[in-house]
């Protein structure tokens, strides 16, 4: 079978690229490489087709989609500061690098495409855990265009018969996490400030929790999802599971510096994932600790991320206490 995987030099993308070299699968990854690392991908770099390319500019990269059997679509600006401060290119590469995808799309020969949204698209929801049926509250830019790009792929199926299925994943954890100069995910954050003998720095009082899934388990629900029978249906990928961002400060081990308390952030994330079990048979293997200590093993990836304390954070997190209110 011939996939493509847009992103496939990031963080999650390079996982399932490690996933489905085991399974056979010949694989063409498509990444502009601002976020993700060619790096992630010289273990596999000769087993695959890269092609470097921005989804958000039509160009010979559409005909790989063409000629795809399967498309996993993970190409996407993360974060939500930068995506306050710079709307416009988070809707260019979530939005219309999304709708240059699904036209590129060869209807009669695809048998799938999977789409990686977000669970941010609930925002504060009301429901622990959450299911595919909570509200949508839209936050903030990001969790605005990644909504966006699933109404596109959701609408496509509709009018146009593709066979697609969108995914909410939760809190993604893992090797590779991203590494870049922006403010952003957790562990990226506690894992820098570690290795350079830091507090790590817990926002709020760190009760906090969050639905940390590892990102095998996260590639293993993409898989399943794009070999299932269903199609036009919402899927939330997690561990089923939440733990304390102090529970996880526990477990990296060192001194903790709190800081100030950002809006709209949820108090828990939570997900739901019997729809998942039951139609796609995901089940979640790796325990929450588990995945810690397999970060913690590989801590040297994060030798050359930025390390933020409380006063770079209070800077680079303006723009989140000026409009998040």
């Amino acid at each position: 079978m011939k996939v493509v995987i847009t992103g496939g030099a990031g963080f999650i993308g390079s996982h399932l690229t490690d996933l489905l070299l085991k399974n056979g699968e010949t694989i063409t990854v498509i990444d502009n490489l601002s976020t993700g690392r060619i790096e992630n991908l010289h273990s596999n770099i000769n087993e695959i087709n890269f092609i470097q390319a921005d989804l958000a500019q039509p160009g010979n990269w559409q005909d790989c989609i063409g000629e795809a059997d399967y498309i996993y679509h993970l190409a996407s600006l993360a974060d939500i500061v930068p995506s306050i401060e710079n709307p416009l290119e988070y809707y260019k590469s979530n939005v219309t690098g999304t709708i240059n995808v699904l036209a590129a799309c060869n209807h009669s020969k695809l048998s799938k495409l999977v789409y990686a949204g977000s669970s941010s698209c609930y925002g504060i929801p009301n429901e622990y855990p959450t299911p595919e049926t909570a509200e949508i509250r839209l936050e903030y830019p990001y969790a605005l265009t990644k909504r966006l790009g699933e109404e596109l792929v959701l609408h496509w199926h509709k009018v146009y018969g593709l066979k697609v299925v969108s995914t909410r994943l939760f809190n993604v954890y893992g090797s590779r996490s991203r590494t870049s100069g922006t403010y952003g995910a957790v562990f990226g954050v506690f894992l820098a400030q570690k290795l350079a003998n830091k507090p790590l720095t817990v926002v709020g009082d760190g009760t906090q929790s969050r639905d940390f899934t590892y990102v095998t388990d996260i590639c293993n629900g993409l898989y399943l999802a794009a070999k299932s029978k269903c199609s036009g249906e919402v899927y939330n990928l997690g561990s089923g599971s939440t733990h304390s961002i102090n529970q996880l400060a526990s477990l990296i081990g060192g001194e903790i510096k709190y800081i100030p308390k950002r809006p709209g952030e949820p108090k828990i994330t939570f997900a739901d994932i019997s729809k998942a079990k039951l139609k796609l048979g995901y089940q979640p293997q790796i325990s929450f600790e588990q995945g810690v200590q397999y970060v913690l093993d590989e801590i040297a990836y994060w030798k050359t991320a930025p390390v933020w304390d409380s006063e770079s954070i209070e800077v680079a997190t303006k723009s989140w206490f000026k409009y998040l209110t």
